[in-house]
């Protein structure tokens, strides 16, 4: 999928059930080619078929977490018909995102702009360095960021989402926390120790109980409400009669650390 120009449009490094993806655009800001897009779709694919991966951290090479889609790749290329293409690949990699098994968790050090901040919007968690910002800046340039609408409308409320759309403004990474953008906020320099932190809490968990929940959780909010609680009861019912489930009431009732076989 590289170009001779970009020999690695995207790093990845899996060890002990964690699998961290690194943007590796650094000169263009991370920005979400196309090839960008499919480099990050091959791989997501992979990861969800792999049981050996448990969680995925999502994060950016160089000053940028990602600016968003490549605005001269749009240019050069400016036909409807790529771009239908090209934001049906942007939506199809962010449904991957919450369909897939593993929690994604966004690693954000710098700016998160356009199809970055959707990106950010459309991980299951995002730990933030204070330094880093957030916009969706198309309407600056007579672009309405219709798509990364959908992600900051699910996570921000409407209000909050259509100041961010309507204005273009960047916010910090304390008002992102403040309005559901991102969990947590850390100083830049402890990021990494923070990420890992998320990342290991969850690892130690049933990968049972969190594939399953996982799935529940993007399920249930299409649902209206009394579906919602048939469809969660059903899932609930089901997840109790695991092992891992089993083995962790056990363990709770012995006061001692569960030992989860994943199944």
């Amino acid at each position: 999928m590289n170009s001779p120009n970009e020999p690695c449009l995207l790093r990845s490094d899996r060890a002990d059930g964690l699998c961290q993806l690194t943007l590796n655009r650094p000169g263009q800001f991370n920005s979400l080619s196309r090839e960008m897009l499919s480099a990050l779709q091959q791989e997501l694919d992979a990861i969800a078929a792999d049981p050996a991966v448990r969680v995925v951290v999502i994060g950016g090479a160089g000053k940028a977490f990602c600016a968003g889609h490549d605005l001269k790749e749009m240019r050069a290329n400016h036909r409807k018909e790529f771009m239908q293409a090209l934001f049906r690949q942007c939506g199809d990699l962010m449904l991957t995102i919450t369909r897939m098994p593993q929690p994604v968790i966004a690693r954000v050090h710098g700016i998160a702009t356009a199809a970055g901040c959707q990106l950010v919007s459309m991980c299951d968690l995002a730990v933030a360095a204070d330094v880093a910002k957030f916009a969706v800046s198309g309407i600056n340039v007579g672009l309405f960021c219709s798509t990364p609408a959908v992600g900051l409308a699910r996570n921000l409320g409407r209000k909050n989402a259509l100041e961010m759309l309507l204005t273009g403004e960047f916010i910090d990474a304390m008002e992102a926390r403040a309005k559901g953008l991102v969990n947590r906020v850390v100083p830049a320099d402890a990021l990494d120790a923070e990420v890992e932190r998320l990342a290991q809490a969850i690892l130690a968990k049933s990968a049972v109980a969190v594939r399953m929940g996982k799935g529940m959780f993007y399920r249930q909010l299409e649902m209206g409400l009394g579906e919602a609680y048939d469809y969660a009861a059903e899932v609930m019912a089901c997840n109790m009669m695991s092992e891992d489930a089993g083995e962790g009431i056990d363990a709770f009732m012995e006061k001692r650390p569960p030992n989860y076989r994943g199944c």
